[in-house]
Formats: C-alpha cells, structure tokens, sequence
C-alpha cells in the first residue's frame, strides 16, 4: 500500500539535529547566511548541479547565480550522460 505524505505548508529548520517549524522570514536567513558562508570560503566551496529536464531558462540562470552571486564556476549537469 502506499503511502501518503502530506504537503508542507511552513518551512521547517534545524535546531540541534531536530527539525522545527519556523517563520517564512526565519528560513529565508537562514537559507542567506548559509550561502553567503559559503561564499565566504572561496570559490571552490560552492558549486551548481542542473538538471538536463529543466528548461534552458531555469540552467542559464543557475549558471549565471553561480558566476555572478557565487563567484565560482563549478557548474556541472546531466546533459553530457
């Protein structure tokens, strides 16, 4: 039988190891500060996987926020499998 999930309406982070439902505002920081920290290591602690079935729009802007916003050019993709 299979089973049935129910849709998350509210983002949960994690405190201590345990998920916890938080404000909208409250992951979007913390979704910030875990980027801008790995901005903050350089280059090569970040990199972008984009997937062949997304469109051409979606993969020219996951290259461009990885080159532009991250400052690195460690992007990759399904598309040469």
């Amino acid at each position: 039988m299979r089973q049935r999930y129910e849709r998350l309406t509210t983002p949960l982070v994690r405190d201590g190891g345990a998920l916890r439902p938080a404000t909208w505002d409250e992951a979007l920081d913390r979704a910030a500060a875990g980027l801008q920290a790995a901005r903050a290591k350089g280059p090569q602690a970040f990199g972008v996987f984009s997937c062949s079935k997304a469109t051409n729009e979606v993969n020219f802007l996951a290259a461009r926020f990885a080159r532009q916003v991250m400052g690195t050019n460690n992007i990759d993709s399904c598309n040469r499998t």
